[in-house]
């Protein structure tokens, strides 16, 4: 891994602080292109949902609950660093099943062109995108 801007004070991670890698995401910033390892193993692009309002997401309990009242021009993608089999063991034993697991565990992608990348552990962090139809 090239070196990586590193951000200090954004989070903590069992109540010590951690270091983000990568370049954070701002309010009004174009949507970094990312892609990420979906169901069975494929290659999932942030594009593939072009013109859709799109909810990038860590939380993925809450979220399949909310994506139920969501309208169908809206798609929610979390995002993990778990390998895509225990995302879908994890996602049917919780009847998880209107969002898209995504996972960010072969290149980080995603983690670092979105800062949510913790150095210390290699997890993502916590957090909430939301990307408007134009990007």
């Amino acid at each position: 891994m090239a070196q990586e801007k590193e951000n200090q004070g954004v989070v903590t991670f069992a109540g010590n602080p951690v270091t983000l890698l990568g370049e954070l995401i701002k309010v009004g910033d174009t949507a970094p292109e990312f892609t990420a390892t979906g169901e069975g193993l494929k290659p999932v692009r942030l594009s593939d949902f072009k013109g859709k309002t799109v909810i990038l997401s860590a939380q993925t309990r809450r979220f399949n609950k909310e994506a139920s009242e969501l309208s169908e021009n809206m798609v929610v993608l979390t995002l993990s660093k778990d390998l895509p089999f225990a995302l879908g063991r994890f996602c049917a034993a919780e009847g998880i099943d209107r969002i898209h697991t995504l996972s960010d565990y072969q290149h980080s992608e995603f983690g670092l062109k979105y800062g949510f990348l913790m150095k210390e552990n290699m997890l993502l962090a916590r957090g909430v995108v939301v990307v408007n139809p134009e990007g």
